[in-house]
């Protein structure tokens, strides 16, 4: 931001709802929010979760935070009471920045239902816009609240005069991800991975190119949507930012701002071409980068491309942050579609490939689970540490996910190793799910598995019921849809016996594979009932 401020003050730093916001208004936004932190009793070391929709002040918070040596703690703007809840109480965070209904989104609806005894740590919840215009329903909602809920109102605040605690080397930034374990675990990430990657990304992507310009699909509090966003505002192109992603706003924007560069998930890029029927849709764009979450993308993929839509696969994660590595334009279609690349830090990334059974180091063309040494790695994971060092090997990450190199040392990403599933653009363990399925009386064991339905990998549940036991499906998913985001919730839940087995020497494995087949066999069933007559 300071390297942006001397360059050009005027420039247009970002293009919303309510008009332009200028390098310079972004600067002054960022140092009345850093008074207002201060004014709130937060400090260095304290930590900041932010719950909102992308708007300005998310990323002016997150710039105040380093300012004071402050870290946020980003909350998905999808998460329930229970994600919430989980997320608040590991960041430990003093302070909850939350915001007033926006379209289908009721943070402090979701807040109201949230046990005090969760989350200790907790003092104040502040909400951005709530001051004069506020509606009445949210002074009946901070009577019920255990905590103080104060307007965040950082206009008529002065500009910080404290002193700069700014370190970077401190964690500015925590990521919520979902791995081997059932909760999320919290990614820190310092000030120098977020700003030496967005500075690689700049080069790496263009987006220093004249005429440059950023649409933000993508949520800021992800990796994937932040990473980007800085990586744009860093090379001083403008970023055009909804509040969400919808199909037909983001098509218009595209074309009112000739945007050239995009990032998303393939479900959006598959919206996206769905909402024109112009042969060539999206003049303007130079690259669109796209994260492969479902399993039958490869399709659709092609036909953007014939479209004219410049897709590239990316790979990257919260440990090593996201649009690590990219495929290369001059690639023929089909590799240029695969998730991977080279790695944008260059020779000072290190990919290697692990033979999971041997534990043996591979040669290209061989496939064996991604660990990365780079720039951009994580300093671990918050509270953590054992999680931290069993993610380690030598220095390197090990990402859980299958790949492999090839002869140019290009990456290849293939699937994730183990239980994890895509689910709307989130990784996400099934066991989160199955031990909420498994707080129902009537059910005894539970499993989910991903398979396509309409286009996209969704979430099925198995169970087990106890004896004498058949429990309602919709009232065994009602607890869920209150608690979790909703593509997390199961599309069908299936009874049986017992689940299959698979023997093996260390002993016998619930076989998710084949749980999946039956699913998608079940699922055939549906769509080849005969309907009935009118």
């Amino acid at each position: 931001m300071q390297a942006r401020l001397a360059a050009d003050p005027q420039a247009p730093a970002f293009v919303h709802g309510e008009g332009v916001t200028t390098v310079a208004s972004l600067a002054h936004q960022v140092q009345c929010m850093a008074a207002w932190l201060r004014a709130a009793g937060i400090g260095p070391g304290d930590r900041v979760a932010v719950w909102l929709v992308n708007r300005v002040e998310w990323l002016a918070l997150l710039m105040a935070a380093a300012r004071i040596g402050a870290t946020v703690a980003a909350v998905n703007t999808r998460y329930r009471r229970e994600e919430v809840a989980h997320i608040l109480r590991t960041s430990g965070a003093r302070l909850l920045v939350t915001q007033l209904p926006h379209q289908r989104l009721d943070f402090l609806a979701i807040l109201a239902g949230l046990d005090p005894a969760q989350v200790p740590d907790l003092q104040q919840v502040a909400v951005l816009g709530s001051g004069s215009a506020a509606p009445a329903g949210v002074a009946d909602l901070a009577a019920g609240l255990a905590w103080r809920l104060v307007p965040l109102d950082w206009q008529p605040c002065a500009l910080d005069t404290g002193p700069d605690d700014s370190d970077p080397d401190a964690t500015v930034v925590l990521f919520s991800t979902s791995g081997t374990t059932k909760a999320p675990k919290l990614v820190m990430h310092p000030q120098r991975t977020l700003v030496d990657h967005a500075l690689r990304c700049t080069a790496a992507y263009r987006l220093d190119a004249p005429g440059a310009c950023l649409l933000t699909l993508l949520p800021l509090c992800g990796a994937f949507g932040l990473n980007s966003t800085l990586a744009a505002f860093a090379a001083g192109a403008p970023v055009v930012l909804p509040a969400l992603f919808e199909a037909d706003e983001a098509a218009a924007l595209l074309a009112r701002h000739a945007v050239t560069h995009c990032f998303g998930s393939d479900e959006m890029v598959r919206r996206l071409a769905e909402s024109s029927e112009a042969a060539q849709p999206f003049a303007s764009l130079r690259f669109f980068g796209f994260g492969a979450f479902t399993s039958n993308f490869t399709e659709i993929a092609q036909a953007c491309c014939a479209r004219g839509i410049p897709l590239h696969g990316l790979y990257g994660s919260s440990e090593v942050l996201a649009v690590f590595s990219a495929q290369a334009g001059d690639l023929p279609l089909a590799q240029r579609l695969e998730g991977g690349g080279m790695p944008v830090a260059g020779a000072q990334a290190r990919i290697r490939i692990r033979d999971e059974a041997t534990g043996q180091l591979l040669p290209s063309g061989q496939s064996g689970q991604i660990e990365i040494q780079a720039p951009s790695l994580f300093q671990g994971y918050f509270g953590n540490p054992a999680a931290t060092e069993e993610a380690m090997h030598e220095g390197y990450f090990k990402t859980g996910d299958l790949g492999h190199l090839r002869p140019d040392g290009s990456l290849v990403f293939e699937t994730r190793l183990g239980d994890a599933v895509r689910l709307g653009g989130n990784l996400v363990n099934p066991a989160e799910i199955e031990e909420l399925l498994q707080r129902d009386p009537g059910v005894r064991e539970a499993q989910v598995v991903a398979v396509p339905i309409q286009g996209q990998d969704r979430p099925v549940a198995f169970i087990v019921p106890e004896v004498g036991a058949g429990p309602d499906t919709a009232a065994l998913l009602a607890p869920l849809r209150q608690s979790i985001a909703s593509y997390k919730v199961p599309q069908r839940v299936w009874m049986l016996a017992a689940f299959p087995l698979t023997q093996g020497a260390n002993g016998n494995k619930i076989s998710r594979a084949q749980l999946r087949q039956m699913a998608q066999e079940r699922l055939a069933a549906e769509t080849a009932q005969p309907k009935e007559p009118a």
